[in-house]
């Protein structure tokens, strides 16, 4: 079992960019790709952006514990967000995370650090596809989502899941979830 704290995006934005990612064109996604070996794209119900990775011997409940404890003192509002363009890393092929405003930015970092992350080492992103070896294209693989930019989405939760690897990846399931609501309001 491994454990991760994650910040979901609104059914809209996963509507938006499932849309963009089936409009893709087939040929210029085989030419993306050709570098790479078992190249497959992450069904749109595990999209989320990881805050903070737990690892594999955390125990579920002090993890929630201490997610209630430090949301508690959240002053931030829940934070606008959107998904826009790409990038790769390692195996990853990703859209990015904007925030509205410097105040949403700063927000999500609250958050980042309620997870128990490094709110200065985050890169907020969305895995959108993976793949097993080999190098891509530095320029074409982001390439197939320039310019892609979705809807606006106000973070509603963050959840403590568990991941189980089954026939066809990982298994997602929500051990806590915790409201993303300002403390001063009540």
């Amino acid at each position: 079992m491994r454990l991760f704290t994650a910040l979901w995006p609104s059914e809209e934005a996963v509507r938006h960019l499932s849309e963009a990612i089936a409009a893709l064109d087939p040929v210029r996604v085989r030419e993306a790709t050709a570098g790479v070996r078992k190249f497959r794209f992450t069904a749109a119900e595990r999209w989320h952006l990881t805050l903070r990775f737990h690892g594999d011997d955390a125990d579920p409940q002090s993890v929630a514990d201490r997610l209630d404890r430090r949301m508690a003192h959240i002053t931030a509002a829940p934070p606008a967000l959107r998904l826009t363009g790409s990038g790769t890393f390692r195996g990853v092929l990703w859209t990015g995370v904007e925030p509205a405003t410097e105040t949403d930015r700063l927000a999500l970092r609250e958050l980042v650090r309620a997870a128990g992350g490094d709110p200065h080492g985050f890169r907020a992103h969305l895995t959108l596809a993976r793949w097993a070896s080999g190098r891509p294209d530095r320029r074409s693989m982001p390439g197939l989502l320039t310019g892609y930019t979705g809807p606006w989405w106000t973070a509603g939760e963050l959840a403590v899941m568990r991941s189980d690897q089954g026939e066809g990846g990982p298994v997602y399931r929500a051990v806590h979830r915790v409201p993303v609501t300002r403390a001063a309001s009540g």
